[in-house]
């Protein structure tokens, strides 16, 4: 399939999708852990790794997909699209964060998600504005903040009102956690992969087409309503689990 400025890389929709297949699969056990009788440890071994590889994939997509919408618009009008499209989208994915964060404190309490991973990439699509012009230059940014966010992940700070950012208070805990550091340095480094393998909404790779396929286009579709399953996916995943007696929240 020859791209065009009105079509899609399949492989993004489809790395996406995975993702969403990954995600589900990882809460289908974490709701199993939370409201059955079960002992699933989702936050440790090769739960932990799912959960995290479904994040680093969709965070990283995020990056790729600001630049091909950047590079799309600069290819089509001659300049760059205005800040305004960038924080309306922003704005729209950071507000369903926090109606998460408003059932979460209402249904849950305990654990309720404060910064969770809508937060991060609706903030993230925001303070990318201003560096999507470092291109794959943000590769040198991305690193640093990853390693250096991981490290500040084992100290605490009593600074609640940083927590956005990834000053983590002492014994704080949450079901769902993307504070800007690290996890927004997988944004970058998807702007920079994207410049690198996409570089004026043209692929620099020799791809095979297989965007044909079956099982490749079933699992793009699922990337492309990437984030209508986001939201929809923990509500219908805990009713079946419900209706079919694995868990009882009465």
């Amino acid at each position: 399939m020859k791209n065009t400025l009105k079509s899609r890389f399949w492989e993004i929709d489809f790395l996406r999708g995975l993702a969403v297949i990954i995600m589900i699969i990882y809460h289908i056990f974490f709701n199993l852990n939370i409201f059955g009788d079960y002992s699933f440890n989702t936050s440790s071994g090769l739960w932990l790794i799912m959960g995290r590889t479904a994040a680093i994939v969709f965070l990283t997509l995020v990056g790729i997909s600001l630049y091909l919408s950047c590079s799309r618009e600069i290819k089509l009008f001659g300049k760059k699209p205005p800040f305004i499209k960038f924080f309306k989208k922003g704005v729209t994915i950071f507000s369903w964060g926090l109606i998460i964060t408003l059932l979460t404190w209402i249904f849950i309490r305990d654990n309720f998600i404060i910064f969770g991973i809508l937060h991060l990439i609706g903030l993230s699509i925001i303070i990318s504005y201003p560096i999507l012009k470092l291109q794959r230059y943000n590769l040198f940014f991305a690193v640093p903040w990853i390693f250096g966010g991981f490290f500040l992940r084992k100290q605490t700070f009593n600074y609640p009102s940083l927590l956005w950012l990834g000053f983590i208070p002492g014994n704080y805990s949450s079901y769902d956690y993307y504070p800007l550091l690290p996890w927004f340095g997988f944004v970058l480094l998807g702007i920079s992969l994207g410049d690198i393998f996409y570089r004026n909404y043209v692929r620099k790779i020799n791809l095979p087409d297989y965007s044909n396929l079956v099982f490749i286009k079933e699992i793009a579709i699922l990337g492309h309503y990437s984030l209508l399953i986001y939201l929809i996916h923990q509500p219908i995943i805990i009713l079946i689990l419900q209706l079919t007696g694995l868990i009882n929240l009465t």
